[in-house]
């Protein structure tokens, strides 16, 4: 990973794009490949499409979301506290107590996320799993005349967007899920040696995933590929309480995970397999009985159908304020699907 792309990684962590609001990180994405795509453009959903040989009559689509959950202002009372909804899937528990930004018209406004305290509770209290009705934001407002004049119904917020680097190259953020999959289509989509490339390929960050994979229905009907290849992360099983009898054997650090089952073709996952190897880069194939909640279910059925795999990030602590991933593994699977893109040939079929 060159100085560029791990800057880039760092910036679109570090960036706001809760579903809905994805606007930062889609500039961030559009002046990262302005360098080396043929051809850029943003639809009217907010997706950032870009391309090389766009012409070509085969056209392979590689996505990758870039919204994040996050939490949206719903209320604010007569003290000046922010009451709130959630937008995507939350675990209740992780936002107690966490430190968030308001995302206003203005700029950032900080705030922390506050609940009754434990001496306060009674035993009842104590055993119950809070509600996002039991949780306010704080922003220091003494009153709601004072709130209003910063804050306003409807502005999103994020959780503090940090960046932590560990030990053996794994790094912690609030939204690997999955800007992970946006640095991997797009540093793919400049991986790709355009000498030896004979499809189309479109490279695109994705919008509202979280809420019902909705970028990735428009922006697919819009670009009408014969291949499309989803980025997201799935659940690392190399840490504790992780049943790996039911999510597979999935560790940090052993290469991107390829998905087998109803949502894929696989002579398409058999060639990215084979591309691995020829290659040499290190992949973990996981098993899924029915339709993924990821972008390869909607690519999968767009339009008269479309040839569907699904390349994960194994993520440790997923939809929490620290996911960890491996720099090794995106890094990866960055190199695959490009080497897989050179690979086409424009007569490939993959009608069973």
């Amino acid at each position: 990973m060159n100085t560029q792309a791990n800057d880039f990684l760092k910036n679109i962590l570090t960036t706001p794009s809760t579903t809905g609001f994805e606007e930062p990180v889609q500039r961030l994405v559009r002046d990262y490949v302005q360098p080396f795509a043929d051809s850029i453009r943003t639809d009217v959903h907010g997706n950032v499409i870009a391309a090389r040989n766009p012409d070509a009559p085969l056209r392979v689509m590689l996505a990758g979301h870039c919204d994040q959950i996050g939490l949206i202002v719903n209320y604010i009372d007569e003290q000046g506290f922010l009451y709130i909804l959630t937008v995507g899937g939350w675990d209740i528990q992780n936002l107690v107590g966490a430190r968030v930004k308001i995302w206003t018209a203005q700029g950032a406004v900080n705030g922390v996320i506050g609940k009754k305290p434990i001496h306060l509770q009674d035993e009842e209290d104590r055993k119950k799993v809070p509600k996002i009705k039991d949780l306010w934001v704080d922003i220091g407002a003494k009153d709601k005349a004072e709130a209003e004049q910063h804050v306003h119904i409807g502005d999103p917020i994020t959780v503090e967007l940090e960046y932590y680097e560990m030990f053996n190259h794994f790094i912690a953020a609030p939204a690997t899920d999955d800007k992970a999959g946006v640095w991997v289509v797009m540093e793919a989509l400049r991986r790709i040696d355009p000498a030896k490339l004979k499809v189309g390929v479109f490279a695109v960050s994705t919008v509202q995933e979280e809420v019902g994979l909705r970028g990735s229905r428009t922006s697919a009907f819009g670009i009408d590929p014969q291949i499309g290849i989803a980025t997201d992360v799935t659940f690392a099983t190399d840490c504790p309480t992780v049943e790996k009898k039911q999510n597979g054997d999935v560790k940090l650090g052993g290469g991107p995970v390829l998905t087998r089952g109803p949502n894929m073709t696989t002579k398409l996952v058999n060639d990215l397999v084979d591309i691995a190897k020829r290659h040499e880069i290190p992949v973990q194939v996981v098993a899924e009985g029915r339709i993924t909640g990821t972008d390869a279910g909607s690519i999968q059925v767009n339009r008269s159908g479309v040839a569907t795999a699904l390349m994960s990030i194994p993520n440790r602590y997923m939809h929490t304020p620290v996911e960890v991933i491996s720099l090794h593994d995106i890094d990866y699977a960055a190199d695959l699907m490009a080497r897989y893109c050179e690979s086409i040939d424009p007569n490939v079929s993959y009608i069973p």
